[in-house]
């Protein structure tokens, strides 16, 4: 079976020293900073949105006790513990994998745009960030938990919109297909769940305290108005009405609620909402957000259409190959310096997420401080802690019940391989 876009990057280590999303805190009608242009048919995914106000800081929670395997004879898979966080493990093997990811994913980007010695210093460099990451996870996933945070129902949506995105028509499909690829379908909705509880945190409890003046935005036009020339561009909003699988006598109704959504908007509802509520291609989660297109970078016809529209102008319902598609022009950037309004966001897309990686490295410095993290000497974390020798204990689940403020604590289960 084909192999199901976003598998590998979901159940991956999340890489911590990229999570700033500057997006989630700014209007919700502006484009995010400019990345390599999507296809119509695979735009990127979204960025989570910002979240109520922080909770105060979690409190230290004591350390777990040591488990020793007591039958060394058993035939069970002995897993290597090398570090604790609190009453959580991190074994070799979430780490082996976090540093095959990390050797993926420089891989990935580099695509023969870089020399063999480039590439390697790119991948060492990942390495030694490997498992400060995986604790930075698991501090921030704790944290959700003690701050009371949901993410259910976002779980299930994102679990929806992946299954969508890879034409699988049943949620059991795309279970088997997770499976197919040696993924195991509980660590893969983990992954995802732990994903979400990580931003909503960062969010709350980070990104909410930074605040953008429309002074320093000025200040910081007029210091790099040469970054700001550039060729003409069309950022584009999408509502896609799927007919993929549909039946010809399905057809007229499936216009009609393309149309109904055309309507919607032309009377005043925001595209986004509307693009959440009704659409059925993968950008719905980010309010139709397809990205920013230079000439030549869309088909000759599309691009005939949407570079003579003006900022927020909507197509008409147009026919595709995938369905009814009904397209935006969220901005029309023209040629040459652009003004300082049509960049604004952009700015301060750039100052937040500047602002942002320090704010959250202090952040996670706080935590750990609260925090119980030992790490088994010999594995490297560059955020400081280890010291103490852990001692190996069997993989099998085991779940101890243990009363501590109140809360049940997974003691010495094998975790999920490492976590989104």
């Amino acid at each position: 079976m084909r192999n199901l876009v976003l598998i590998a990057a979901l159940s991956a280590a999340l890489p911590l020293a990229g999570l700033p999303l500057a997006a989630q805190d700014q209007p919700q009608a502006t484009p995010p900073k400019q990345a390599p242009a999507p296809t119509l048919e695979k735009p990127g995914t979204a960025a989570p949105e910002p979240e109520a106000k922080p909770e105060k800081s979690a409190k230290p929670v004591a350390a777990a006790p040591k488990v020793s395997n007591s039958d060394p004879d058993s035939g069970k898979t002995v897993e290597e513990i090398i570090a604790r966080v609190n009453n959580e493990i991190i074994t070799r093997s979430e780490y082996d994998k976090a540093r095959q990811t990390a050797q993926e994913d420089a891989k990935s980007e580099c695509q023969n745009r870089c020399t063999a010695e480039q590439l390697q210093a790119d991948i060492d460099d990942r390495e030694k960030h490997a498992l400060r990451d995986l604790v930075d996870q698991s501090l921030l996933v704790q944290r959700a938990k003690d701050m009371g945070v949901s993410v259910e129902a976002d779980v299930i949506k994102r679990l929806d919109a992946i299954r969508i995105e890879n034409k699988l028509p049943t949620m059991e499909a795309f279970e088997d297909a997770v499976k197919s690829q040696g993924l195991n379908w509980e660590d893969f909705k983990n992954n995802i769940r732990n994903t979400l509880l990580t931003q909503r945190v960062i969010s709350s409890e980070v990104g909410s305290h930074i605040t953008i003046s429309d002074d320093e935005v000025s200040k910081y036009y007029e210091a790099h108005k040469a970054d700001f020339v550039r060729p003409e561009q069309v950022a584009l909003r999408e509502i896609v009405v799927s007919t993929e699988g549909k039946k010809p006598e399905e057809l007229p109704d499936l216009k009609k609620k393309a149309e109904t959504a055309l309507k919607r908007v032309q009377d005043g509802e925001d595209f986004g909402e509307i693009a959440k509520r009704l659409s059925d291609g993968s950008t719905k989660s980010q309010g139709g957000f397809l990205g920013i297109y230079k000439r030549g970078e869309l088909s000759k016809e599309l691009e005939e259409r949407v570079f003579k529209m003006k900022r927020n102008e909507l197509t008409e319902v147009m026919e595709t190959r995938q369905g009814y598609l009904i397209l935006q022009v969220l901005e029309h950037y023209d040629e040459g310096e652009q003004a300082l309004p049509k960049v604004k966001n952009e700015i301060m897309d750039k100052l937040y997420t500047t602002r942002m990686e320090p704010a959250l490295r202090d952040y996670l410095k706080t935590l750990r401080e609260q925090s119980y993290v030992v790490i088994k000497p010999g594995f490297q974390d560059i955020a400081g802690g280890g010291g103490s020798e852990i001692q190996e204990v069997s993989a099998t689940p085991e779940v101890t019940k243990q009363k501590k403020a109140h809360k049940k604590f997974l003691l010495f289960g094998k975790k999920p391989a490492s976590g989104t």
